[in-house]
């Protein structure tokens, strides 16, 4: 018999044994439904592990790792859109700052306007 059809029958098996449960907490009460129903359920899983793992036995390794891979890489994400954000901050703040030209030619221009306000004898203030 090949080792699928097995699998299959035996998964079938345990859907069998969860159906008798649910019928015997219908017609004798849930403690013993509940009691063999857990049961199933808990050997199915223990199952399901044994499959997978002889299946593939590196399975949970990559499960493991893609859980992280996945984690780490949101994680990371997260933070370098933040440190952009904050990228972008300075940067807005540093386009409104004058430039080192433009405090010059103002710095000129208003050099040139106190020489020509004061050949006249009068005052900016009192204009």
């Amino acid at each position: 018999m090949k080792p699928r059809y097995l699998d299959a029958i035996i998964d079938l098996a345990y859907g069998g044994l969860i159906f008798v449960s649910v019928v015997l907490i219908v017609v004798e009460g849930t403690r013993v439904g509940l009691a063999l129903g857990l049961g199933v359920l808990v050997s199915y899983a223990l199952h399901v592990v044994w499959k997978m793992a002889r299946f593939d036995p590196e399975w949970m390794t990559r499960e493991v790792e893609e859980t992280v891979e996945d984690a780490v890489e949101q994680t990371i994400g997260e933070q370098v859109d933040t440190v952009q954000q904050r990228i972008e901050t300075v940067d807005e703040r540093i386009d409104r700052r004058p430039r080192e030209d433009e405090i010059e030619a103002l710095l000129e221009e208003t050099v040139a306007d106190e020489a020509a306000g004061g050949e006249d004898g009068t005052d900016d203030a009192a204009r």
